[in-house]
């Protein structure tokens, strides 16, 4: 939480939140802690022992104010409130991978829509054979993220890469930096930095994302530019587990292209009678 609010301090100007500064030289880029004390209505005192890590339990109405004081959207005032009240560890490792056989009968049983199933760290716990077909990073095993950003592949492949990545990122870092002590999540952010420069700024901006839904232009090496609607959809009583779909609009040539791709006989597919099992 400390670093959190240091990060969101400094990125803020006097002029943003409607402070008229003097005509002498400032020693700091951002905000100066007295004045995000001031705008959020405690003391400086009470906010240097916040910054410092001495202090950490404030009240919701204190994290509410700061959220408001440094001009935190709904997700990043979630995500503050998260670090004040952090969960611990997590649980037994990979009790939350375990994927229920309804779930990939489900995204099996859509020959047109490409479909992945993500755990809290992004990584790809299944998806389907058009996803497959449509990006082979969308396999068992991988982290997206990471794939994103350590895949010189992946730079072709999307058409707004940069923003892709910095978006991914900030979801990486909103649905996993919640519990504390993360063994798992801290060895992702190892491998990242290691590998991306890029990753390392994304992530020491301390950015949170909530993905919902959106438009996302692809190249593909075989059926051309896509263009296709993706969703999030997190799935309950897991932890954190969530599909994207993504899907090209009816009619358009991207329908078409994701048609060629899921390749012939897709309308057989997922119709095959099997005993039923009682």
């Amino acid at each position: 939480m400390a670093d959190y609010l240091r990060v969101r301090r400094d990125r803020l100007r006097p002029e943003d939140v409607g402070l008229v500064v003097g005509t002498g030289q400032r020693r700091v880029v951002g905000l100066r802690r007295e004045e995000v004390a001031i705008l959020a209505g405690i003391s400086s005192d009470y906010y240097l022992r916040l910054e410092q890590g001495r202090d950490v339990h404030p009240s919701a109405q204190v994290l509410d104010a700061l959220a408001r004081a440094l001009q935190l959207d709904p997700v990043a005032t979630a995500y503050l409130h998260g670090l004040a009240q952090p969960l611990g560890a997590p649980g037994d490792a990979g009790k939350g991978d375990i994927v229920h056989e309804s779930t990939r009968w489900l995204i099996d049983s859509w020959p047109l829509t490409a479909a992945v199933i993500h755990n809290r760290y992004i990584e790809v716990l299944a998806s389907n054979a058009l996803a497959r077909a449509l990006n082979p990073n969308y396999r068992m095993g991988v982290n997206s993220v990471l794939s994103l950003l350590l895949d010189p592949s992946e730079r072709d492949f999307h058409a707004d890469w940069e923003a892709l990545a910095a978006r991914s990122v900030a979801l990486l870092r909103n649905i996993a930096d919640t519990h504390s002590g993360d063994q798992r999540l801290n060895a992702i952010v190892a491998e990242g930095s290691a590998g991306s420069a890029m990753f390392r700024e994304f992530w020491e901006r301390h950015d949170v994302a909530s993905v919902r839904d959106g438009v996302h232009i692809v190249n593909h090496p075989a059926a051309g530019r896509l263009t296709l609607h993706y969703l999030r959809l997190p799935l309950v009583d897991t932890d954190g587990q969530s599909i994207f779909v993504y899907s090209a609009r009816p009619g358009t040539p991207s329908a078409s292209a994701m048609r060629h791709l899921a390749g012939p006989g897709w309308e057989r597919q997922g119709q095959e009678e099997i005993p039923e099992q009682v």
